[in-house]
């Protein structure tokens, strides 16, 4: 799915860490650690952890938090979106035979992400022997699903499990319309919507199988803030399927509007950036 995230990877794929890091100090100066409050005192069976997917400050914060957490003795899974999740037995080889993240990336990584971003997370994972899990839907099994529908990438007991067999939840349905217009620079055809939705959903509730299958080692979930939603993301899901879970959603989102899509935030300043509707509005 082509979104303005997207389009923000490419256009900060070529800058190093550092430099956009140092971008973050517009809107005000940026926090050097994550809030305090973010996750309480034990650590929940899955946590969710989001992301603006070029804000390198909140990829800083996010891996500071998570390091405490390992550095303490937590030792969860880590499922990432940025491995497509048929790509699993890349990423097993790559963590079974490498030294450090950058020959994981080179091995298992794909062309759609910064990964110098994702480094030091995947070099936790390797430090402290956590397992690395694909979380992803891919862009072929997500092309199926635009054109056949949620349920088409699904076993029957997962369609039975995510009550697949029925309409979505409309209130679902409305939000990720919202949210995948307005990420598409209020552009996009209305005969594609549907489809998109059905996609988004699909990589919400495989991200939320994915999770559970880690069970009963505790997880981290790696993804976009879109995707960590507990209100219409992989944490509805998860709490559908596993309503007594211990979970937590944590949102890195530019700006202070939680607006009950998370269990707790933090606020990031503003990654400087092109407009990635620029060129959409042109044409």
């Amino acid at each position: 799915m082509i979104s303005t995230y997207r389009a923000r990877i490419r256009l900060t794929s070529a800058v190093s860490a550092a430099v956009v890091l140092a971008g973050c100090a517009s809107g005000g100066k940026p926090a050097t650690a994550p809030a305090s409050d973010l996750l309480g005192a034990g650590n929940p069976q899955v946590l969710l952890l989001g992301e603006v997917h070029d804000n390198a400050q909140g990829h800083k914060l996010r891996y500071e938090l998570l390091r405490q957490r390992v550095e303490a003795g937590w030792r969860p899974a880590i499922v990432m979106e940025q491995f497509d999740r048929e790509n699993q037995d890349l990423v097993d080889k790559a963590q079974k035979g490498c030294a450090d993240a950058q020959c994981v990336i080179r091995v298992a990584g794909g062309a759609h992400w910064d990964w110098q971003l994702y480094y030091p997370v995947i070099q936790l994972a390797l430090t402290y022997h956590l397992p690395l899990v694909a979380g992803n839907l891919s862009r072929s099994d997500a092309s199926r699903v635009v054109r056949d529908g949620v349920a088409s990438s699904f076993d029957p007991k997962s369609v039975r499990q995510y009550q697949l067999d029925q309409p979505l939840p409309a209130a679902i349905v409305s939000e990720q319309q919202q949210e995948i217009i307005s990420g598409h620079c209020n552009m996009l055809p209305e005969m594609m919507v549907g489809g998109m939705v059905n996609a988004q959903v699909a990589r919400d509730i495989w991200m939320a199988k994915i999770v559970l299958d880690q069970q009963p080692r505790d997880v981290v979930l790696i993804a976009g803030n879109g995707h960590v939603r507990k209100d219409i993301g992989a944490g509805y899901w998860i709490r559908q399927a596993a309503p007594t879970l211990s979970m937590r959603s944590v949102g890195f989102i530019e700006g202070r509007d939680n607006g009950g899509r998370y269990d707790s935030i933090q606020p990031l300043a503003p990654q400087q950036r092109d407009d990635p509707c620029k060129q959409v509005k042109k044409g």
